[in-house]
């Protein structure tokens, strides 16, 4: 005689049939898409950041403040963070350094953007950007950062928005630890980012401030750094502002033989400038192609023999999507030039994009 022993079936719990049927109610999306959009901020969801407020510092330069995700790690003085923006339909990102020090009580996060001539990113920031804006965001990097323990004497030298990490090192309390002299340069009084905070903490002494106005005074030179900081070269130096200002500060540094004493941080090391065509490179296929300015990118890809992503010819939308690790395209249906340096994350729909100089694809 044979049994037949019937197993009891599986317990399944309330939260897995709701899930289930949330599933099948909100094909072919997923549940994770809807909650989305009612908790962006959630833990476990892609990091993104709410932005809560828009403070104008300058006449061209604000500080957006953020409530990160829950899955945000923090971060260090000095460093920053890259900030994706959707401009104009297009994802742009960015990199900001952080004006915040770290661990506030209420969680937030700020960055502070100065809009550069022509900058579409850091325009709509700055002048376009409204509070209760998600962006989404990566975790904190970069090692623009003091030591532990600080050096007893700190030069930060500065212009523009490189003031920038320095002010959230300042904000960290870097001064309470160390002898500290600032010299920053803008082209007015009225143009120093944080210029305010930063004359009171050298009238309260916490810091030795030097304003160079170069609208007046002209560019500081570093041969005249030894009048107004005597000991520069012996103090450990952070330096942070425009290429050619890096490179005399590296020069000068190295000349002396104190190159060990200097920590320059450099966002953007490549200058990009657009043209009509250029040499096409894929980049983990070790593919280049020459193509002209009318020929789209998936075609130019194509013709060289890589194997290009497309879903184009089938009706079927952003199949093609691909990074522009660096380089400029121009957009065949306006016009529009979009360029990149490493880090920038921009994704470019490779059928309607065209070489405007040399290009480097992630393929």
């Amino acid at each position: 005689m044979t049994t037949t022993v019937r197993r009891p079936p599986a317990k399944v719990s309330v939260r897995d049939r709701l899930l289930r049927f949330a599933e099948t109610v909100t094909t072919p999306l997923l549940p994770e898409d809807y909650l989305d959009l009612v908790a962006p901020l959630r833990s476990g969801a892609a990091l993104r950041g709410r932005i809560v407020a828009v403070t104008p510092e300058t006449r061209d330069a604000a500080t957006l403040t953020i409530r990160p995700g829950r899955d945000w790690r923090g971060h260090r003085p000095g460093q920053y963070v890259r900030l994706g923006v959707d401009v104009d339909g297009v994802r742009q990102w960015r990199a900001y350094s952080m004006t915040s020090p770290p661990g506030r009580r209420d969680g937030l996060i700020s960055v502070t953007v100065k809009a550069i001539p022509d900058g579409k990113v850091s325009n709509h920031l700055v002048r376009r950007t409204r509070p209760g804006t998600l962006v989404q965001l990566d975790q904190a990097q970069g090692d623009f950062v003091l030591p532990d323990p600080a050096p007893e004497r700190i030069l930060f030298l500065t212009a523009g928005s490189g003031v920038t990490p320095v002010m959230g090192m300042l904000r960290a309390g870097a001064h309470a630890r160390s002898d500290v002299v600032v010299v920053h340069s803008a082209p007015t009084p009225a143009d120093m980012v944080f210029g305010a905070e930063l004359r009171e903490l050298a009238e309260q002494g916490a810091i030795r401030l030097v304003e160079r106005h170069t609208d007046t005074a002209g560019v500081l030179g570093v041969d005249e750094l030894a009048g107004l900081v005597p000991d520069h070269l012996e103090r450990q130096t952070w330096a942070c502002g425009p290429i050619g200002m890096l490179d005399a500060v590296e020069e000068h540094w190295r000349s002396a033989d104190a190159a060990d004493r200097l920590h320059p941080e450099r966002f953007r090391p490549t200058v990009i400038s657009p043209g009509a065509g250029g040499t096409v490179t894929f980049a983990r296929s070790g593919l280049s192609v020459r193509a002209d300015g009318a020929t789209p990118i998936l075609d130019a890809g194509e013709a060289a023999g890589a194997l290009m992503p497309s879903g184009c010819r089938m009706g079927i939308c952003y199949g093609c999507v691909l990074p522009l690790r660096q380089g400029a395209v121009r957009d065949l249906r306006t016009g529009e030039i979009t360029t990149a340096v490493p880090g920038d994350g921009v994704l470019i729909q490779t059928c309607v994009s065209a070489a405007a100089g040399t290009c480097d694809i992630d393929l």
